[in-house]
This record gives structure tokens, sequence and C-alpha cells, in this order.
């Protein structure tokens, strides 16, 4: 097996509803798919991210989603302005290699808005 990439970052909720309302607000766009237990956003990169109800899901940070931006504090202040929690809050970490920072969405899950110095 060789692995050449990522095609999708799925999170397990337990309300797959109000997850998707939270997401459609950062993102800025409804979900490219839904259909039952699921919602799926297409990036141009060809990359997705989605969300999948479950019943065993358990609130709380399952993973995070690194979400690319052109500008970090632009997308942060857009986030806060919608009622976003950041961790921090909003705190901008500056790193050799790129810029992020930490939020959470409405179940706990962690996510970070991020941009690559090089790209």
């Amino acid at each position: 097996m060789n692995v050449t990439g990522i095609d999708a970052t799925y999170y397990v909720v337990a309300d797959v509803d109000s997850t998707t309302k939270f997401y459609a607000q950062l993102l800025g766009s409804e979900p490219d798919m839904r259909q039952g237990p699921v919602s799926e956003w297409s990036f141009p990169d060809g990359t997705s991210f989605g969300l999948y109800q479950s019943e065993q899901a358990e609130k709380g940070s399952n993973g995070s989603a690194i979400f690319a931006v052109a500008d970090v504090a632009t997308a942060v202040a857009d986030a806060k302005g919608k009622g976003v929690h950041f961790h921090q809050d909003g705190e901008i970490t500056d790193t050799p290699f790129c810029h992020m920072a930490f939020g959470e969405d409405n179940e706990g899950n962690q996510f970070i808005l991020h941009h690559r110095k090089n790209g």
C-alpha cells in the first residue's frame, strides 16, 4: 500500500443537523452532499470535510480538521463575529512554516484555521 494523500476528514457527531449548521456558517457554504446522517463539503483542491452522525458519538474532541485559509487573522475575526469559540481568544500561533488558530465547534471538536507561509 502506498498512501498518496488524504481525500477526506470526518468528525463523528451526535447531532449532524446542528453541527452541519455550525460548519455551514464557519465555511461559508452549505455542504455539497447531504444524505441521511452525513454532510460533506468538497474543496477546490479535491479534499473533503464531512460529518457523520452516530449514536456512539461522544461530545468533545475526537480529532482535528485543519482548514486552509488565505489569512488566519481575517478568518478568525470573521468566525468570531459568528460566535465561534477559539482557544486563547483566537490568538494566532506563528511558526517558521505557518500561521494557525485553534477553535472548536458546537460539539467540542477542535479545528484549526491554517495558512502555510510558502503557499
